[in-house]
């Protein structure tokens, strides 16, 4: 599987990450995923100290002790949680952060995080003491890097303005064309590499999409009626082959050089080993990519800035 450098680090992460936070709270079978992406040959792993409340980092940490120095391994912090009440609130300050590493740490039997990243983000947060943290940690020796998973551009410019980040996080998909607008090409423009989350766009751009949309999209997505998702999903699919759409999905993420890893979700190895075989298919071409952005439109940001 092919791997890209994440922004200016060291680091090299596989094109395609797991998404851990679909694996579940059974240990044994949240382990066969894991092991189903590690054995496909991906070596980035994504998880954050909300989900589960702390459970899901347990789960990656105990899966992956013996064979931690194979891994890339990714969390996040910024939401301060009870895991008794199930309840959190949002919390950026340097103080929670480092705290916040500290149980990640613990929790991932690790010493280290590969990439570690602010889990959300706003413009009315103290930046400059988020920044400071982040920081201190690397020099540190905690992370190796750090970043913003974040669909903001106004949080976003801020942080490619003050920070050193390698690396944000966001939805991207060929539903959700929001960070072609005025996003990748900033990122790309100062090394900073986008990790694109949602590829499928909730299942709806796989092979089983259109039973997605009719279960998942009763009033619409996005900019999207259920209508227009139908009609859309018909043209893609013959357009880019149905029995392809996934892989033609992960493509078109990464055809954008700012792009290194598409990150899905898994709550089977089946799961796993379907979503790597798509994504082995054919290379996108710029012909395609062009016909794909004919099909979809380039909506914009609007609430979250």
């Amino acid at each position: 599987m092919k791997t890209n450098r994440l922004g200016k680090s060291d680091i090299y992460l596989t094109d395609l990450t797991l998404g851990c936070m679909s694996i579940g709270t059974n240990p044994t079978k949240a382990n066969e995923i894991i092991d189903a992406a590690l054995d496909a040959g991906i070596n980035h792993l994504d998880t954050a100290d909300l989900y589960d409340f702390g459970l899901n980092e347990e789960i990656v940490g105990k899966s992956i002790k013996d064979r931690r120095q194979d891994i890339v391994l990714t969390t996040k912090v910024g939401n301060y949680f009870d895991s008794a009440k199930k309840d959190w609130h949002w919390d950026p300050s340097k103080l929670h952060i480092k705290n916040g590493l500290k149980d990640s740490l613990r929790r991932l039997q690790t010493d280290y995080i590969d990439f570690y990243m602010l889990h959300g983000g706003t413009i009315d947060d103290p930046i400059d003491e988020t920044i400071s943290a982040f920081d201190e940690l690397k020099q540190e020796g905690h992370i190796r890097a750090y970043g913003i998973s974040s669909i903001r551009p106004n949080v976003i410019r801020e942080y490619v303005k003050r920070s050193s980040i390698d690396g944000v996080m966001m939805q991207y998909n060929m539903l959700d064309r929001r960070p072609e607008e005025e996003i990748l090409n900033l990122l790309n423009e100062h090394d900073i590499s986008v990790l694109a989350r949602g590829p499928l766009a909730k299942g709806m751009l796989s092979e089983k999409g259109k039973q997605q949309i009719e279960e998942k999209a009763q009033n619409g997505f996005l900019d999207y009626s259920r209508q227009e998702l139908l009609e859309i999903y018909q043209e893609l699919s013959n357009t880019a082959d149905k029995s392809l759409l996934s892989g033609t999905a992960f493509r078109y993420d990464l055809y954008h050089p700012a792009v290194v890893s598409a990150v899905f979700g898994a709550s089977s190895p089946d799961q796993v080993n379907s979503n790597v075989a798509h994504h082995e298919a054919a290379p996108m071409t710029r012909e395609l990519y062009a016909s794909l952005q004919a099909i979809t439109k380039p909506i914009k940001y609007d609430k979250h800035r």
